[in-house]
């Protein structure tokens, strides 16, 4: 980000082009401290769609001259920035981390890929964030004084407007959902997981990052060491809710139905996700600890179960190019999933994801 923006600045475009940025990747204080002093234009963190959308209208009204229009302030330092002297890491190499290597290898129900189509929306309904939906996508959020509580902007706006969602997804056919996924030989030799065919020999492998620090976890330390003669057993799954309700947000986007389409948007990315916990709970429970899940379903999005999905693009696999690998393997295709150029799912209302039963498998940054 911090080389793009010092493109623009070379290319003259600064004062042209305000820049809004967000992400899981970014902070509002990196973002309007730091990046504010390298670019010689606007630049504004923005938490989600909706926030966007508020300071793309007070850009547009500062940029017309209308009277009292500003932009919000920048998030100021609170603290003096210090200058840390760099302390030159010792390269421990690939020292595997402390993971256990003798937990049970579960049997899967068999080896290779199945397709399932068609899932009616009553099987992962139930896996639907409502709290991830109503603050994460549509920024629902309680006045800081005054106004109405969370609690009742839920009750007064998120319900009402996720059932109409909901009727309507289901009325207009717009849900699509599909699954394509398996269960592949693995074995992992130092920082690289080794995928195989039924034959024994090696199909393709992938090479994690390993934390430099700590317990120096990697991808690859939850399988069995190719050493111990044993296989372990890779699950891989894409799911995706179809390319209509991709259409139909696209259409209302088009027509400037900007509230809707931010609602469709962020409703469609959200269903994807309960679709694949539903299916990674269909994983566990055919590697055979599906009984070991939680009853209560916050337990379930707080990911208090056995094993760990993790999806490219994040912190202990980020290297999105491996996503090529598991769409070799998969053929995504088969269900109307595409990779585009730059590694990215198409429909955007898609996700992937490598499964890992080991019951040490929690999600962790590598970098």
């Amino acid at each position: 980000m911090k080389e793009n923006l010092q493109e623009l600045n070379q290319r003259h475009l600064a004062a042209d082009f305000p820049v809004i940025l967000g992400g899981a990747a970014l902070t509002r204080a990196y973002v309007e401290q730091d990046l504010h002093e390298i670019y010689q234009g606007e630049v504004r963190y923005a938490r989600d769609a909706f926030e966007g959308l508020r300071l793309m209208d007070a850009l547009i009204a500062v940029k017309r001259g209308v009277p009292g229009a500003t932009l919000p302030e920048l998030k100021k330092r609170r603290h003096a920035k210090v200058e840390v002297e760099e302390v030159e890491e010792v390269n421990l190499g690939q020292i595997r981390s402390d993971v256990s290597v003798d937990n049970r290898v579960p049997a899967p129900p068999f080896w290779g890929d199945r397709i399932v189509k068609g899932i009616p929306f009553a099987d992962y309904a139930s896996w639907l964030d409502e709290d991830a939906l109503f603050k994460g996508q549509w920024g629902l959020k309680a006045a800081r004084t005054g106004g109405p509580s969370y609690e009742e902007l839920v009750e007064t706006e998120g319900r009402p407007r996720l059932r109409m969602w909901l009727d309507r997804l289901q009325t207009e056919g717009w849900l699509e959902a599909a699954v394509v996924y398996g269960y592949y030989p693995a074995a992992s030799k130092g920082d690289d997981l080794l995928v195989y065919n039924q034959d024994g020999s090696e199909r393709t492998r992938f090479t994690f990052p390993r934390q430099r620090r700590g317990r120096r976890l990697c991808l690859a330390d939850f399988f069995r060491p190719e050493e111990s003669g044993q296989k372990d057993v890779l699950g891989l799954q894409v799911v995706t809710m179809g390319n209509r309700i991709s259409e139909a947000a696209n259409e209302l986007f088009a027509a400037d139905a900007y509230r809707d389409y931010l609602e469709l948007h962020g409703l469609s990315v959200q269903l994807a996700e309960a679709l694949a916990e539903f299916w990674h709970a269909r994983v566990r429970f055919e590697l055979g600890f599906g009984d070991e899940d939680p009853q209560d379903v916050k337990d379930m999005f707080a990911l208090k179960y056995r094993g760990a999905r993790f999806s490219l693009g994040y912190g202990a696999c980020p290297e999105l190019e491996d996503r090529a690998k598991i769409a070799e393997l998969l053929q995504p295709e088969r269900i109307g999933v595409v990779l585009s150029e730059e590694f990215q799912l198409h429909p955007e209302q898609s996700t992937d994801a490598i499964v890992i039963h080991h019951p040490e498998a929690k999600y962790f940054n590598a970098r």
